[in-house]
């Protein structure tokens, strides 16, 4: 008898398979089945299965988008389980590998317990690189695949959580999403902002509005980075704010003193602000953006800044720069982070001549022994490793000498998943130029 139970209790505890949990859901669960030497890239943990590498699709009816099915292997083993979407080049965002599944059996299949999973080890994450504090409440909580949730993005502002959603499963998730963001105690609103132009490639037709606040959303709010405040639109650009050059600028602040500092690209004045704080004797903002240098000068008022040791101006960067070196000007530090040039690998060449031109620029405009501090935040430029031989080629054209001191990218905040190095996306790198 006593064997009996032992054998009882053996088979009892054996892990359940991803394939028995599909069985015994009540509308069964489709699989979509790799093609041969397909299978190798996502049982090492890339998460987007391209269509290209899906031999064949069994599930009868066949599954709609948003639908969770199984990933697997030729011989239709499953090595994992996803969110399918029946149009996008993404066939699948695994979400689990079959042996988390096993071990993690409460997760398995279940997308609503495994966002809260998720989101709260994003929390906890945060929590323990110090975010959000007393000097700091701007930061990203959740970084897509880095979090691995593919195609949600959640910005922190205070109490206000943007969301950025490029995916449809993100959409048909919303309520999901937006009730774990609600548990956490800091946050008081949600602002959902769908990537319109991504999603429609998802399949997905939203709003023709670029924003959608809530009612109760502000359209502006203030926050705090690195002992500095400022105001941010939560309708301006990306979430409304460049969380990601957040230990950049700290740096920036840290080389400025007794300094004459140009900022290019300056948008709210991130850069600059730091410069200021860090001793810079004057400093320069420029940006063709209107709205963007009303929140810089507003910025200076909110932090008490003599107005008289910082200047913005409103001007195209390039025109601005050939202006200056017609004028002989010079810069002790130049920093220039222009707008992405290289949406895709398509425009990389051209995109490339852009940033060689107006970093030659930039190094013409650096005192000989100066520093110049360049990004690209172009995922097809960091991606490629192409941009410091375009600041070399950049440096012949400007008839100066680089020397690389500190190559840098988004902040820890942000974090990257190995197995899909598409995630990465900014080059921050900083130049000594002779």
């Amino acid at each position: 008898m006593k064997q009996l139970l032992t054998k009882s209790l053996s088979v009892c505890s054996l892990p359940t398979t991803l394939q028995q949990l599909a069985s015994h859901q009540p509308k069964g669960v489709a699989k979509v089945v790799l093609k041969k030497g397909k299978t190798q890239l996502f049982k090492d943990g890339n998460p987007m299965v391209y269509s290209g590498a899906v031999d064949r699709i069994i599930g009868r009816p066949p599954p709609k988008t948003g639908d969770i099915v199984l990933v697997s292997d030729g011989t239709e083993k499953p090595i994992g389980w996803g969110l399918y979407n029946s149009v996008s080049m993404f066939c699948v965002r695994l979400m689990q590998l079959e042996d988390e599944a096993t071990s993690d059996s409460a997760c398995a299949l279940n997308m609503k317990k495994l966002l809260e999973t998720r989101i709260d080890a994003a929390v906890e994450l945060r929590r323990r690189l110090g975010l959000p504090s007393v000097h700091t409440n701007a930061y990203r909580l959740i970084n897509s695949e880095g979090d691995r949730l593919s195609g949600l993005i959640v910005d922190v502002f205070g109490d206000v959580a943007v969301v950025a959603s490029s995916a449809a499963w993100v959409e048909k998730y919303k309520s999901e999403i937006e009730a774990c963001i609600r548990k956490i105690n800091y946050i008081n609103h949600i602002n959902w902002r769908p990537s319109i132009d991504i999603l429609k490639e998802d399949g997905v037709n939203v709003s023709d509005s670029k924003e959608m606040l809530s009612s109760t959303c502000p359209e502006r709010t203030k926050i705090m980075e690195n002992g500095i405040v400022y105001t941010i639109s939560l309708k301006g650009q990306k979430t409304g704010f460049y969380a990601d050059q957040r230990e950049n600028r700290q740096f920036i602040s840290r080389i400025s003193d007794g300094q004459k500092v140009l900022d290019l690209c300056c948008y709210s004045g991130g850069f600059s602000l730091n410069a200021v704080r860090g001793g810079a004797l004057n400093v320069t903002g420029v940006d063709s953006s209107l709205p963007a240098l009303e929140l810089a000068k507003e910025n200076v008022v909110l932090n008490n800044i003599d107005p008289g040791r910082i200047s913005f101006l409103k001007e195209d960067a390039t025109e601005f720069m050939k202006g200056a070196l017609l004028r002989n000007e010079s810069w002790d530090i130049v920093v220039i982070d222009p707008p992405k040039l290289a949406p895709s690998k398509k425009v990389l060449h051209g995109a490339s001549g852009m940033y060689r031109n107006l970093n030659s620029l930039a190094m013409q405009l650096t005192k000989r022994g100066g520093l110049l501090m360049t990004c690209s935040c172009s995922g097809a430029v960091t991606q490629s490793g192409i941009f410091p031989r375009i600041l070399q080629s950049a440096a012949s054209m400007a008839k100066r000498k680089i020397t690389v001191l500190r190559d840098a990218g988004a902040a820890c905040d942000h974090p990257i998943d190995p197995s899909y190095p598409e995630g990465a996306y900014l080059t921050n790198i900083l130049l000594r130029v002779s």
